[in-house]
């Protein structure tokens, strides 16, 4: 695409109303362009049409009309959600229209440099745990994209001054085309999205469009611990900052002793190490310091340090946010403890692999509340945790079937499903009753569903908040 100021008296055209497709909508409009917003939900159901249709913006909503793309559009903007295989993506792919999401339109006009940040699982906690780092050093970071606020309408404020930091999903990726971060982190990979991306390939292919445009003057930072990423690096231009939680590195971020197994648990002799490309090692903390649980979110931990000191941050900043932060609302987020068992949210597990990191967290019995949009996988790789870690599985959503046959596979007698009942509100107040039924003092009751929650739930937030109010209410 072209810079949004090369758009004025086009058409243009933004697929879907949310926070990002609003921000650009207005982006193009204050630039001249002639914008229409089309959005299939029914006008009532968007209360954002009246205040772009104030601004002389065209609001399409109920449907997607026949006459919506043709010849004249120069540009598509479709919110990162839909998927390619509507019809107006189509039909503009057709006639040779360009189209592309939020994330291409906010790098023409960021001043601030851009650090990206991607990643199957993580992505969250490392953005946030990278913002808190630069506040720290007085960076004057700005944290945006998926994580919550539109990047559109945070690029319109940051100047040079500034440190972009943003949340990346695949989504978002794949509808860029000259996105260039200054930073661009890449935490690992698994098998999730497929019911949007088809293929594992185009999921990779996607992920990796974050250093499709880098140079060396830029850096990447990668886990040196997945496969995928480690296959990736050959392709990157960009100077590689690798990190790790296996093996010591020439240079980068890793820990020190390297675990020896997936299953090794950190002990108080670990210690996060940052190696320059001179060869000098800096002890950064020891891994108990860090203020958030599990061996997941220490590797979180080492990502962020890389980012932050490739950003310029000093370690006496990165040291104070390592020790401060506390985490991210339904990040395996302590609920309470009732009756000497202890209630957490992970309702951000949406796929097996961050369910996985959650049963490796903890050193207690689990109880695990399970299950949720059926996209086709069997959660065979939660097995071995599953008889490890867990002893009940309460089973909910689409997937339900699927968790208590898995459950059984493991050994495990303490199965319930949990029939989806009059609204997803009293069903996962049902969920919660048997998983502490199931519970006894010093056991964990997790919420950590490795699935989509759109079978039941509008979004992972509303999943996590109505079970944290199911907790409160025993």
């Amino acid at each position: 695409m072209n810079h949004p100021e090369r758009y004025r008296g086009e058409e243009v055209v933004v697929l879907g109303l949310a926070r990002s497709g609003v921000a650009v909508a207005k982006l193009f409009a204050d630039c001249g362009a002639v914008v229409t917003v089309n959005d299939k939900k029914e006008r009532s159901l968007c209360p954002e049409a009246d205040e772009l249709a104030a601004l002389g913006i065209s609001v399409l909503c109920g449907g997607h009309p026949d006459t919506l793309i043709h010849p004249g559009v120069k540009l598509v903007v479709k919110n990162p959600g839909i998927p390619y295989s509507i019809e107006p993506v189509r039909q503009a792919l057709r006639l040779g229209i360009e189209v592309v999401t939020e994330v291409e339109v906010a790098s023409y006009i960021c001043e601030a440099p851009i650090i990206g940040i991607t990643g199957s699982n993580g992505k969250t906690t490392t953005t946030t745990w990278v913002g808190l780092m630069l506040d720290e050093a007085g960076l004057r970071p700005i944290v945006a994209g998926n994580i919550g606020r539109a990047l559109c309408e945070a690029a319109m404020e940051a100047t040079g001054a500034n440190r972009m930091v943003v949340e990346l999903s695949s989504f978002q990726l794949k509808g860029t085309v000259h996105f260039r971060p200054s930073i661009a982190c890449l935490l690992n990979v698994c098998e999730t999205h497929l019911d949007y991306h088809g293929t594992m390939e185009d999921y990779i292919a996607s992920k990796a469009k974050i250093f499709a445009n880098q140079t060396e003057q830029d850096v990447a930072v990668l886990n040196w611990d997945d496969a995928v990423c480690r296959g990736i690096a050959p392709t990157v231009k960009a100077r590689l900052v690798p990190f790790s939680m296996k093996e010591r590195l020439a240079r980068g971020v890793y820990m020190e002793p390297p675990l020896a197994s997936a299953d090794e648990a950190l002990t108080k002799s670990h210690r996060i190490v940052y190696k320059d490309e001179a060869g000098g090692e800096t002890v950064v903390l020891p891994a108990k310091q860090l203020g958030i649980p599990g061996k997941h979110n220490a590797g979180n931990a080492l990502a962020a340090v890389a980012v932050a000191i490739a950003a310029g941050a000093g370690l006496e900043p990165i040291r104070k946010a390592l020790r401060e932060f506390r985490g991210v609302e339904h990040r395996l987020e302590f609920v309470e403890e009732k009756d000497g068992i202890a209630y957490y949210n992970n309702s951000k597990a949406t796929n097996w692999s961050a369910t996985i990191a959650d049963l490796q967290s903890f050193d207690k019995p689990i109880v695990l509340i399970a299950g949720g949009k059926d996209r086709g996988s069997e959660f065979t790789p939660l097995l071995p945790y599953l008889k490890r870690s867990v002893k009940a599985v309460v089973a909910i959503g689409e997937t339900r079937d699927k968790f208590a046959r898995l459950a059984k596979e493991a050994g495990i007698s303490l199965v319930k499903t949990v029939d989806t009942g009059s609204s997803a509100a009293e069903t996962l107040e049902q969920a919660v009753r048997d998983a502490r039924s199931f519970a006894g003092p010093g056991d964990v009751v997790l919420l950590s569903p490795a699935c989509a929650s759109w079978d039941m739930f509008e979004s992972y937030e509303i999943r996590g908040r109505m079970f944290k109010e199911s907790v409160h209410k025993l």
